[in-house]
């Protein structure tokens, strides 16, 4: 006597269920709280030194997105990412004071010079991989700004003053508090861009790529092009940091692109979550105002700053929001295997929220990072 067991009302979930505080992560009314959160600051603070201060916090988000495009998508380890902000800061510079034009008119030139300097470092490195990648953007960053200090159409060591402030319809925003708006509209579109296109098909490539870049050429990813596409998306969102940088500051010198400010920013994406643009939000915020929040303490704070850093390291190896990761499930006897993978063909599929990290995706199969 055979007996028919119902194997559709199984239970499914994947690991424990989820608490209160973690649907409250995941939900979208955290996003726009946060919005609403820097969109009320100066109302909260109203002085110029803070504004400054918040600026230049929402700026180093922007260079957190992006490189979190190459990173924690692509998983492309970038040394050398403020070169691509040298740049944009750089040309944004020289074309303005040189045509006498508003710095917003420059936003062509930016893109296209970080485009062709994607083009121009990607092309012949992206073919490398894991050390050999990092060591070269190391590289690279340091020629950019050993180049601009040599260099008299950048100003050689002294740099570039006098660069005019953001105009927009003829109204002047180059006073803290419009241009803190003006920086929060922006950078809040360009990270909801990068969210968008980790969670595209583009995103998914790249995440295969991450994960197992053999298996994913095998399934018939052009992983050179994919990884290509990566550089420069981040290229040109650095690129675009560095306008903002130059603006606000009004003069850009070399001593601004240092190493350090790589390590910082990548220091953002790993510190946040790779591949969870909400977590790499938190990460280069807390990074950019926690030294801040110590500056009373002179010396030391640098040693505070080192040791939470650690610590969190430590204690939360995966970062603040790490990114999950999509587990491919049966969906009942016979039936497909709900692959997520290119190839995948026919059946019903249905997948569920695996409560991991996408660092820990390599080991379910062709697992898919989830941003957020």
């Amino acid at each position: 006597m055979s007996e028919n067991v119902d194997t559709s009302t199984a239970p499914r979930r994947i690991g424990k269920p989820a608490s209160r505080v973690s649907r409250l992560f995941e939900s979208k009314q955290l996003g726009w709280a946060a919005f609403a959160i820097a969109v009320i600051f100066p109302f909260l603070i109203a002085n110029n030194y803070a504004m400054n201060i918040a600026t230049t916090a929402v700026i180093f988000v922007l260079l957190a997105s992006g490189l979190n495009i190459v990173v924690g998508y692509c998983g492309l380890l970038d040394l050398g990412y403020i070169a691509f902000m040298a740049v944009g800061a750089y040309t944004a510079g020289i074309v303005s004071k040189a045509f006498e034009m508003p710095i917003l008119f420059t936003i062509p030139a930016v893109v296209l010079m970080c485009i062709l300097a994607g083009l121009i470092i990607g092309g012949p490195t992206l073919r490398l991989r894991s050390d050999y990648l990092a060591i070269v953007t190391l590289g690279f960053g340091e020629i950019i700004r050993l180049t601009a200090n040599n260099l008299e159409i950048t100003g050689g060591p002294s740099g570039i003053y006098g660069i005019p402030g953001v105009e927009l319809f003829g109204v002047d925003l180059s006073n803290p508090v419009p241009f803190y708006y003006f920086c929060v509209v922006v950078v809040g579109l360009l990270v909801l861009g990068s969210a968008r296109l980790g969670r595209s098909r583009l995103g998914r490539a790249w995440r295969f790529v991450r994960e197992d870049e053999d298996a994913a050429e095998a399934m018939g990813i052009h992983t050179y092009k994919v990884k290509l596409a990566a550089y420069i998306f981040g290229a040109i969102w650095g690129g675009i940091g560095g306008m903002l940088f130059a603006s606000h500051l009004s003069a850009i010198s070399p001593q601004s692109f240092v190493f350090l400010q790589s390590a910082l920013v990548l220091m953002a994406v790993v510190l946040g979550g790779m591949g969870n643009t909400r977590g790499v939000v938190v990460g280069a915020v807390v990074i950019s105002l926690l030294p801040e929040f110590l500056r009373d303490m002179g010396n030391l704070r640098y040693v505070i700053f080192g040791v939470v850093l650690v610590a969190v390291m430590v204690l939360r190896p995966q970062g603040f929001w790490p990114a999950r990761a999509y587990e491919p499930e049966k969906d009942g006897p016979g039936k497909d295997d709900g692959g997520t993978g290119p190839g995948a063909h026919g059946g019903k599929r249905s997948r569920r929220k695996k409560m991991a990290p996408a660092s820990s995706a390599s080991n379910a199969g062709p697992a898919t990072g989830e941003d957020g």
